[in-house]
C-alpha cells in the first residue's frame, strides 16, 4: 500500500442474520483527498462509515488505516480517525473549551498539549469567538462545527463526516462546505452524504452507493462527463423537415418538441451540430437556439441507484 494511501477497504461486507446491508465493497483513500460517499437512505452508507471508524465489526473483509489493520491493531488504527456521526456526540451543558478539553483527553492527548489541541481545533474550525460559550446556546451550524473540532482535535490522517451539514440553513451549509475542503488539505476526509450538490461542491472523488453495493467508483471529473448526453437542441423560426434534417451526416436521430424546436441525436464521437449550424445559415431556417443537452446530477444519480431488484427491508440502515 502506497504511503499516500490512509484507508484502504478490500471486499468488505456486513450482514445482519440473512440480509446484507453491505456486499463486497473495495476502495481507497489517499491523502489530500475528499471522498464523497454518496447513496440513498437505507443504501448502507452509515453502516459502512460506522464499520471504517470501527464502531461495528465486519461480517467478511478487511480495513486498513494508514497501514494498520483495523482489527489486528484497533487501536492504533482508530488513532489516525476523527468521526462525525450524524448525530454530532455533544454534551450541551459544557462549554466549547470544556468539552473539547475533554475530547483531547479522550483522545490520549497529553495533558501539556491539551490546550495547544484545543486552540488549534477551535481555531481550525471557526471557534474562537465562542470558546467560553455553552454549547447548549450555539445555533445548529456551530454545535456541528464543534462536531467537527472534536474529531479532528487529535490531528488525525482520516477525517469521517457523516451528514455533516443535515439541518443547515444555506450560509451555515456553505460554511461546512469550505470547511471539508480545508480538512481535505492536510487529511483524507471521508464525506457521507444523500445531499447531491454536498459531493461536486466539496470532493474530488465520488462513489455512489446503492442497496449495500458500489454502482459507482471515478473522479468528480468523469461524474461530470457522465453528464454530457449524445444530442442537442436546435430552435428554427422555419423548421425543416425531419428527413432533410436525418440527412446531415452525423444525426442518428431527430424528435420532434414543439413546432419551432427538435432533439438531434448523434454518435458520442460525432457531434453534428457545427454542420447543421453551417446548413441552418446556408438555407435560413431562422436558427434561434443550438444548445447541447446535459443530464442532471440527480438524473444519473437515479439511474445509477434504480436497480431491478427491490430493496430488501431491513430495521438497520437506518443509516
Amino acid at each position: 500500500m502506497s504511503s499516500d494511501t490512509l484507508v484502504s477497504v478490500s471486499h468488505l461486507s456486513r450482514f445482519y442474520g440473512p440480509i446484507c446491508a453491505v456486499n463486497d465493497i473495495s476502495f481507497e483513500l489517499k491523502r489530500g483527498e475528499v471522498l464523497g460517499f454518496l447513496g440513498p437512505n437505507g443504501a448502507g452508507k452509515s453502516t459502512t462509515m460506522q464499520v471504517l471508524t470501527g464502531n461495528l465489526a465486519p461480517s467478511a473483509g478487511a480495513v486498513s488505516i494508514c497501514g494498520m489493520d483495523l482489527l489486528d491493531r484497533p487501536k492504533d488504527a482508530k488513532a489516525e480517525i476523527g468521526y462525525l456521526p450524524e448525530q454530532p456526540p455533544l454534551y450541551t451543558e459544557f462549554t466549547v473549551d470544556e468539552y473539547l478539553r475533554f475530547c483531547a483527553r479522550l483522545n490520549r492527548i497529553r495533558r501539556e498539549g491539551v490546550d495547544a489541541a484545543v486552540a488549534r481545533a477551535r481555531e481550525r474550525c471557526g471557534l474562537d469567538d465562542v470558546g467560553q460559550r455553552l454549547i447548549a446556546n450555539l445555533s445548529k451550524g456551530y454545535q456541528q462545527r464543534v462536531g467537527i473540532a472534536q474529531a479532528v482535535i487529535h490531528s488525525p490522517s482520516v477525517v469521517v463526516l457523516d451528514e455533516p451539514t443535515v439541518g443547515l440553513d444555506p450560509i451555515q451549509i456553505r460554511e461546512i462546505r469550505k470547511l471539508i475542503r480545508e480538512l481535505g488539505e492536510e487529511h483524507g476526509v471521508i464525506l457521507s452524504t444523500h445531499i447531491l450538490p454536498e459531493v461536486t461542491m466539496t470532493c474530488d472523488h465520488v462513489q455512489i452507493i446503492n442497496q449495500g453495493e458500489l454502482v459507482f467508483n471515478d473522479s468528480i471529473e468523469n461524474l461530470t462527463r457522465k453528464m454530457d448526453t449524445d444530442s442537442f437542441v436546435l430552435g428554427c423560426h422555419r423548421m425543416p423537415t425531419t428527413d432533410t434534417l436525418a440527412g446531415i451526416a452525423g444525426v442518428t436521430g431527430v424528435d420532434a418538441i414543439d413546432a419551432d424546436h427538435v432533439r438531434i441525436h448523434h454518435a458520442p464521437d460525432d457531434n453534428p451540430a457545427e454542420a447543421v449550424a453551417a446548413r441552418a445559415v446556408k438555407e435560413d431556417w431562422g436558427l434561434f437556439e443550438l444548445s447541447p443537452e446535459r443530464k442532471s446530477l440527480e438524473q444519473i444519480f437515479v439511474e445509477l441507484t434504480s436497480m431491478e431488484h427491490p430493496a430488501d427491508d431491513t430495521e438497520e440502515e437506518a443509516a
